[in-house]
């Protein structure tokens, strides 16, 4: 800004001095912490843009160590306790000898081997990813048993939790110095970490995160980047404490991460697993010559139980042979909604069974002789079929919501204003007519309860609402990892390209947002 301009109007928005962000660039720079904000974790995990990890380790750990005045030996023990021994060499209960008696050859641990600096966990070195079908399959699985999503081969090899504990502890590292040897206790303080590390309990509180940042405000004109991290199981009113304390201490900015609350962030650390359930005892009868009717609720947990552990469809088979088909009356409510697609006039018919829950659809499009309107009577009865054998129209909803195809566009609906696709539509509707789903519709309405004399009382004012900024960074776990990706799926498998930049969209609400320019499609 020109002086003579800045004399007559004034400065705004100017700043003198901030701290920035600097957690990408610190990396790249080997710095282990920036600043005010603490290490993430002692072991963490860095997420990279074409996929995959690399593990993180502070490198002042060594450092440290000899500071606080621990000898050579003293802090190698403690080094090789956080970081772990990075070979199977030695390892309790998971070593090479025990690894060839299960049926791996040479090529196949040293692959394993390979993938270790960048494992959470040694289980995700035994994935059927890593070790491939044809390992598997060698080894006695079908693929029924290795492809099912809790298949755990150590498990498989009857390793109990405790077993797979120590094995990874001594392979992979605990990532925490507490219970290391030679560590003192008056000096675990110096190694906290923003997060819980490894199987470590400790971190730094959220009160010392906004104790620090108020040392450093009153040197700094603008607002400090630092992020406050909380842990997963943080309520709402913790949030909100956080808030107000920032306030009180003067804070101009406060940003606050929970642990885990995004589907993608680029720190992660390991966590202890937890500890494996009690297997439950068998139930038992008050006369071993005259056994109890079992409940409904037993009798499907039993079937439950039967199908996650058979080798194969067998038993579903079976089970389907005893599920009858439930028809509707002949004289049957429901009701007609006319729509148009993009120009497109489309009839959706519904039919209910008498407790009012759906039974079938007619879906009428185009004119007679069409091959796209006798493709959408097939559907109608296929769907029509499924919710009379007991196909859940949840499932249905949550299937065919957000497919894409022509035609699509705008709906002259009262509640529903934009489609991707007929189906689409179809279901919103469905889901808001049946379901009460009104997290599909863009225009949300609810039917007016009959007038009712109300007493004169006066309303007090909404309570103040404290919103948390997500931050940069965060904390994920190894078992959450997995869920993790297939939300991101669900979220991007039908987004279109943003048209301003070109970047993937993904779903938010009944819109989609950009995460690059930010941009919003999709709705009226």
């Amino acid at each position: 800004m020109p002086p003579w301009q800045a004399a007559s109007n004034g400065g705004r928005n100017a700043q003198a001095t901030a701290l920035a962000p600097t957690g990408t660039i610190g990396l790249l720079m080997d710095c282990d912490t920036t600043g005010v904000e603490p290490d993430f974790a002692l072991v963490k995990f860095k997420k990279l843009s074409g996929g995959g990890y690399f593990k993180i380790i502070n490198g002042a750990l060594p450092a440290a160590l000899k500071k606080l005045g621990y000898g050579p030996a003293e802090s190698e023990a403690i080094i090789r306790y956080v970081l772990g021994s990075g070979s199977f060499r030695g390892a309790p209960h998971l070593n090479k000898a025990f690894l060839i008696a299960k049926g791996l050859n040479d090529e196949e641990i040293a692959r394993v081997e390979a993938a270790l600096p960048g494992a959470f966990d040694i289980r995700w070195l035994f994935s059927p990813y890593l070790l491939g079908d044809a390992c598997l399959q060698r080894l006695g699985l079908s693929p029924a048993q290795y492809e099912r999503p809790d298949f755990d081969l150590l498990r498989h090899w009857e390793l109990s939790e405790q077993q797979i504990r120590e094995a990874n502890a001594y392979i992979a590292g605990s990532g925490t110095v507490e219970g290391a040897p030679h560590l003192r206790a008056e000096h675990l303080p110096v190694f906290d970490c923003a997060n819980p590390c490894g199987q470590g309990t400790r971190y730094i509180k959220a009160s010392g995160h906004l104790q620090m940042m108020a040392a450093v405000q009153p040197f700094i004109s603008g607002a400090i980047s630092k992020t406050i991290n909380l842990p997963h199981d943080t309520e709402v009113d913790a949030v909100a404490d956080c808030f107000a304390q920032a306030w009180q201490l003067g804070l101009k900015a406060c940003t606050i991460y929970r642990d885990g609350s995004k589907i993608s962030q680029p720190l992660s650390h390991a966590k202890e697993k937890k500890e494996e359930a009690p297997t439950p005892e068998p139930l038992e009868t008050a006369d071993a010559d005259s056994p109890r009717m079992l409940t409904e609720e037993e009798v499907l947990q039993a079937a439950q139980a039967i199908i996650n552990q058979a080798p194969d469809t067998r038993f579903k088979r079976a089970l389907s042979d005893i599920v009858y088909r439930k028809r509707l009356p002949d004289k049957r409510s429901g009701f007609t909604q006319k729509a148009k697609i993009d120009g497109h006039t489309l009839y959706l018919r519904t039919g209910d069974y008498a407790d009012g829950t759906l039974g079938e659809i007619f879906i009428d499009m185009y004119k007679e002789g069409a091959s796209f309107r006798s493709l959408l009577n097939c559907f109608a009865i296929s769907v029509s079929l499924g919710l009379q054998y007991g196909v859940p129209l949840e499932e249905y909803v949550n299937r065919f919501t957000f497919t894409r195809f022509e035609p699509a566009g705008q709906v002259d609906h009262p509640n529903i204003k934009n489609a991707t696709s007929i189906f689409d539509f179809i279901f919103r509707l469905l889901a808001f007519e049946y379901l009460q789903r009104t997290d599909l519709v863009h225009v949300q309405t609810t039917p007016l309860p009959e007038e009712q004399p109300q007493p004169s009382v006066a309303k007090a004012p909404p309570a103040p609402v404290a919103l948390a900024t997500t931050g940069s960074a965060g904390a994920g776990s190894s078992l959450l990892y997995g869920q993790t990706q297939q939300a991101l799926a669900s979220l991007m498998g039908d987004a279109p390209a943003c048209p301003g930049c070109g970047h993937l969209t993904i779903r938010s609400g009944t819109c989609y947002k950009c995460l690059n320019c930010g941009s919003s499609l999709g709705c009226s």
